[in-house]
């Protein structure tokens, strides 16, 4: 068993007595090629239930800093996470994201870039919408619907893949291809938030 597959069922070994997960949608999650992961930010504990629950690994960008921690910079590669700095435009993570998508691997992102102080869904960030052009993989918008109080329900929903090539086709901005990504999101959150 490597890291990934250890850390992923001790983390889900520690969280499902605490929270009722349902997973939604996974029939909507490609079996192979690259998926760009795209979810709503509600709480600290989202990448790890995001990485436990998804059906496919999920690499995701930690902060620098963490790599620097003795206890962690050993575990984070094992765990598929890799470093970005933040407030920079980091060439190396950029490039590190598009290599894997290309490579047909799952990267996870939270286009809001922090979580939501209220929950609701914020605006995206435009490097949701440059990965989904540049790394040709299919997006694959996610909502993550809590609360996270132990014992209440946790939901995770996959939508749809939403196919990128016809923004690929005419040369449509990052900023465009992002507000697709969050309106996705959005509308997985209206339909599943009541029931």
């Amino acid at each position: 068993m490597n890291i990934y597959s250890f850390a992923k069922t001790v983390v889900f070994s520690a969280l499902k007595p605490i929270y009722r997960f349902e997973v939604i949608g996974t029939e909507n999650f490609p079996k192979d090629g690259g998926i760009l992961l795209c979810s709503n930010h509600i709480n600290a504990l989202d990448p790890p239930v995001v990485g436990i629950l998804a059906p496919r690994p999920v690499h995701f960008m930690a902060k620098a800093e963490l790599f620097n921690v003795p206890l962690l910079k050993g575990i984070l590669p094992g765990v598929n996470a890799f470093p970005v700095k933040r407030g920079l435009s980091d060439r190396d993570a950029l490039r590190t994201a598009i290599k894997l998508l290309k490579e047909g691997e799952v990267v996870g992102l939270f286009p809001e870039g922090t979580r939501s102080k209220d929950g609701k869904l914020g605006k995206g960030f435009s490097g949701a919408g440059f990965f989904a052009l540049r790394g040709e993989a299919n997006v694959v918008p996610c909502a993550i619907i809590g609360p996270y109080k132990p014992f209440k329900k946790l939901k995770v929903v996959y939508g749809e893949p939403i196919d990128i090539k016809p923004y690929r086709e005419r040369k449509a901005s990052a900023d465009e291809v992002t507000e697709v990504i969050m309106e996705n999101i959005a509308q997985l959150l209206k339909e599943h938030q009541s029931k």
